[in-house]
């Protein structure tokens, strides 16, 4: 069965990207993508969002992700553009954001992710790893998990595109896609491994270019 991830050559000629640029290592999620052939911009305001086919939410801190977002009036122009079909990418504290339902039952942020997840399952500062991932294809990939969160309930309609590869947490999710939204607990950003920038890069191509947008 397909995971989704495309694992081969590089993406080119890609509509821009906008990577959410106020916490966490957006320069770095340039850079990967960047590394796929997608040209990416940083973004901070409606005017920006608007110039993008597609939108990655960093890790840092998923509260102050949310105040700064509400606080450039950003909030709900990027809702809106993501429940239109604009492909999202959430790492780390941006699954929490994309996610369901917030952790300790604090209102979502964006709500358009169908899975529950928990506020640094993998543990806190300290316990940061680099943790071996299986994608669902078969290859494997060393991770970066800081603070991650965990995730609890998957919906329906969530696939699993890769899991931890070993150890008491062997074959838990840790990277799942709904459509046009892709979500990592993870910091793939932070290794060479560029999967899931490619994958993504991708599907924001895809939805650029389907008859629906022309």
């Amino acid at each position: 069965m397909s995971d989704g991830i495309d694992h081969a050559t590089t993406t080119t000629a890609l509509p821009a990207i906008g990577v959410l640029a106020m916490q966490g290592a957006f320069a770095e999620h340039i850079r990967a993508l960047g590394d796929v052939g997608a040209p990416a911009i940083e973004v901070r305001t409606t005017k920006q969002l608007d110039r993008c086919s597609g939108i990655v939410i960093p890790g840092g801190e998923s509260t102050a992700i949310r105040k700064a977002l509400d606080r450039c009036g950003l909030l709900e122009p990027l809702r809106a553009r993501i429940e239109q079909g604009m492909p999202a990418f959430g790492t780390c504290a941006g699954m929490i954001v994309l996610a369901d339902t917030e952790p300790d039952g604090a209102p979502p942020c964006l709500g358009l992710l169908d899975v529950d997840v928990e506020r640094n399952g993998w543990g806190r500062q300290v316990h940061s790893a680099e943790v071996a991932v299986a994608y669902e294809d078969g290859s494997t990939s060393s991770s970066i998990f800081i603070r991650a969160p965990r995730i609890t309930r998957l919906g329906d309609a969530v696939e699993v595109v890769a899991r931890i590869a070993g150890g008491g947490a062997d074959g838990e999710p840790v990277a799942v896609r709904q459509g046009h939204l892709l979500a990592a607990a993870f910091h793939p950003e932070l290794t060479a491994d560029r999967a899931l920038h490619r994958t993504f890069a991708a599907m924001v191509d895809a939805h650029a270019t389907s008859p629906a947008r022309r």
